[in-house]
């Protein structure tokens, strides 16, 4: 029987920091990232915020069905795409978006399900990401049973399965955890941890004090972060995979963050919590503090920032013109790639529904 050592499993008693809100360096003997990558995050940052906003405007003109803004959050979701390599999988939820844009894929493409057309939007082995997790928790089973198939398959592949803290409460995830941990998959968790799964506060979720500790129970590395430190996430994230896809298992990583906005468009945040709350964490910004500390050290100037700016704004515009465009759909294309063959019964409804299109 492998004896683990639950000490060393256990996270730190504080969130991880490299970065204080007033971007200042927490400790003045620990590693940052390289300069590029801290200007890499910074930019994917900006350029994600204008993302989120563009898009939450478009819902708000009728042009998407919903969308829930992970505004605040731009630390957690770029630091942990900037960490994976392209062989390495992603599988986000409904409020990753952000990350899915950074990760390549075409922002039109990213909000096709939540405009209400054609499948998940993208080609998800194109990506190499899954297709975005609406039902809680569902995504941790998925990114699990792929990193085990992938090592098995002898591939070099790591899983990173983005959830909120909403759904640590959720058996999936405890599946999925003590799966990944039994069988060593090459998975990282990181939980955003935004304070509420949807209205519900963390408080009344779990009785644990953090919900990193909870990686010891599956006999996996607990790791508590300050989710709004860009550099810190990455390191963390680098750190996990480094570990998974040298054999060393799964990692769990609670990335203390908060969501600005409401839970989605149809939400009103001001039911459960308060303007004074909100207003302590706009203090605490993800971008601000990157921005303070790169500008202080002469690797981000006035000329560099009006440059990711005008990028930031180049592909909002982008956007917006491509979804005020009306699309052109096809009602048979919802057919097509549900399977390799399609069936007899999915061949049936296509004919009825091509002759109902014939006679109209």
């Amino acid at each position: 029987m492998t004896v683990v050592n639950a000490d060393a499993l256990l996270p730190a008693p504080n969130p991880r920091q490299l970065l204080d809100p007033d971007g200042q360096p927490s400790d003045p003997g620990a590693t940052l990232p390289p300069a590029e990558v801290l200007l890499d995050l910074y930019r994917r940052m900006v350029v994600g915020r204008r993302f989120d906003s563009q898009a939450t405007a478009l819902t708000k003109q009728g042009r998407l069905a919903v969308y829930p803004s992970a505004r605040g959050q731009e630390a957690c979701q770029i630091g942990s795409v900037v960490a994976m390599a392209d062989r390495d999988w992603l599988f986000p939820t409904y409020r990753d978006s952000m990350a899915m844009v950074s990760r390549g894929i075409n922002p039109v493409e990213v909000l096709t399900l939540l405009r209400g057309d054609w499948h998940c939007g993208y080609d998800p082995y194109l990506y190499r990401t899954a297709t975005q997790c609406t039902p809680l928790a569902t995504n941790t089973l998925h990114a699990v049973g792929l990193a085990h198939a992938a090592r098995l398959a002898g591939e070099d592949t790591v899983a990173v399965v983005l959830v909120g803290d909403g759904a640590t409460s959720e058996g999936d995830t405890h599946e999925a955890l003590n799966i990944a941990a039994v069988w060593q998959a090459p998975v990282v968790f990181l939980v955003q941890n935004n304070g509420y799964a949807i209205s519900v506060p963390l408080s009344k979720q779990t009785r644990a004090a953090h919900l990193a500790d909870k990686g010891v129970g599956y006999g996996m590395p607990g790791v508590l972060i300050d989710g709004n430190d860009a550099a810190m996430v990455h390191t963390a994230m680098t750190e996990a995979i480094e570990r998974a896809r040298a054999g060393g298992g799964p990692t769990l990583i609670e990335a203390l963050t908060y969501r600005i906005e409401a839970h989605t468009n149809a939400d009103d945040a001001s039911r459960y919590r308060s303007d004074s709350e909100v207003a302590e964490w706009l203090a605490r910004d993800p971008i601000e503090r990157l921005e303070k500390y790169l500008l202080s050290q002469g690797i981000l100037d006035q000329d560099e920032q009006r440059l990711v700016t005008a990028e930031a704004e180049a592909k909002a515009e982008r956007l917006r013109a491509a979804l005020n465009a009306d699309a052109t759909l096809d009602p048979a294309e919802i057919f097509s790639h549900v399977y390799t063959e399609p069936t007899a019964n999915l061949r049936s409804q296509a004919g009825q529904l091509a002759a109902e299109l014939e006679a109209s």
